[in-house]
């Protein structure tokens, strides 16, 4: 099992049910006869501390092999301190390793009206995590979105119906180095 962690975008906020990206894993993984099934966990609004207070009980029930974490955008919207972040998302990583599942982060970037050196602290926490940790990063979940108008909903936040298949391929071509491992029974 996939278990996906993640807040808003990943949570088909403001879409139709079934059109989010995480719909579209489960449908690549079912046209490649994949046995591996996905579980989305992701909830609107939620904050690395709070996808901390959660995971274990999710890795005790789901027991996934690979646990995809896309949380942080809440905390930087908060202005939570980077090092309060990294700690949180270190470790759910740690958790998941701990039960042996594979991790994906997923890169959050954030506009640098909180100040440069805030943006550049908050960008920096997921390449040093997935060096530190030997985890796989999606360096940048939004790539091919965040610039443009087009994909966002009308509170300019969160992306459209229209994004979604863009944001599966970022998460998909991020998964390469599972790709064994998704042919397999987990």
């Amino acid at each position: 099992m996939i278990l996906v962690l993640g807040d808003s975008l990943s949570a088909e906020y403001g879409l139709p049910r079934g059109t989010g990206w995480v719909t579209l894993l489960e449908r690549q993984l079912q046209n490649e006869k994949s046995p591996w099934t996905v579980f989305n966990a992701s909830i609107s609004g939620e904050t690395s501390s709070g996808g901390l207070t959660r995971l274990q009980q999710l890795l005790n029930q789901k027991k996934p092999g690979i646990v995809m974490i896309e949380l942080g955008a809440n905390d930087a919207l908060r202005g939570l301190p980077p090092a309060q972040t990294e700690a949180n998302l270190r470790k759910m990583i740690q958790m998941s390793k701990k039960i042996g599942a594979r991790v994906l982060l997923f890169g959050i970037q954030i506009p640098s009206n909180y100040g440069q050196n805030y943006t550049t602290q908050f960008k920096e926490i997921y390449p040093k995590l997935q060096s530190e940790e030997r985890i796989e990063l999606l360096p940048f979940f939004l790539e091919g979105v965040a610039t443009k108008a087009q994909y966002f909903q009308a509170d300019r936040l969160h992306p459209n119906e229209e994004a979604q298949p863009i944001l599966f391929k970022n998460v998909w071509g991020s998964m390469a180095p599972y790709s064994n491992l998704l042919k397999k029974s987990p």
